[in-house]
């Protein structure tokens, strides 16, 4: 039930009911994912983490396979929502570069990421993920870069940004697995600090060149 404008409870409809059961679903998956990873993410575990049922949960997802399918577009969404959302504060900033750097270390950090992750990992070895984390991973990064890319207002110049934002992704996503391993978040933003040392002359160059 959800209040109306006239203060009264309204009744909310079917497929209302079913879209809020199937986001808390996910948002339980993407919990899983975070805290016991892809293999111990089971339909089980989800259900409990969501405070649903078996049934319902096998009502909307039949198998983790699906579950983990439609998990994988639920955070594409949040990832590009998220990317263009916060962009502005970039283009708004006394130092564009620094603001583009750290904003990308900002857009990989928080358990959506996390979870982006596992699912990464588990599409190695398992082609249905990876044909879908292939689909849906374009148009997240391509929404972020697309989005950097408005910084500047020539052709040639939105290309030598976009590169290098691909560039810089290509390092921070490196460092972020391997600090899985490492587990010293410390450690991990020092290795991206020294790397935006150069990252960082390379995009006040193509910024300054395109103003």
């Amino acid at each position: 039930m959800t209040a109306g404008v006239d203060g009264q409870a309204k009744r909310r409809t079917q497929a209302e009911r079913s879209a809020a059961m199937r986001g808390r679903l996910l948002d339980a998956t993407v919990e899983c994912l975070v805290a016991y990873g892809y293999a111990g993410t089971t339909t089980q575990r989800v259900a409990e983490v969501a405070g649903v049922t078996r049934g319902a949960q096998v009502h909307h997802f039949r198998s983790k396979e699906d579950l983990v399918v439609a998990a994988i577009e639920h955070l594409a969404e949040q990832r590009a929502q998220a990317a263009v959302r916060d962009l502005g504060r970039v283009a708004a900033g006394p130092d564009p570069a620094s603001m583009v750097l750290d904003y990308l270390w900002e857009s990989h950090q928080g358990p959506v990421f996390v979870a982006t992750l596992e699912l990464w990992v588990a599409a190695r070895t398992d082609e249905v993920l990876a044909a879908q984390v292939e689909r849906v991973e374009p148009i997240v990064t391509g929404a972020l870069v697309g989005a950097l890319a408005q910084l500047v207002p020539n052709r040639p110049a939105q290309k030598e940004l976009r590169d290098l934002a691909y560039t810089a992704m290509d390092a921070l996503r490196g460092i972020l697995l391997s600090s899985f391993a490492d587990r010293d978040p410390a450690r991990a933003k020092k290795r991206w600090d020294r790397v935006c040392v150069h990252l960082r002359r390379m995009l006040s160059e193509a910024l300054t060149s395109a103003s």
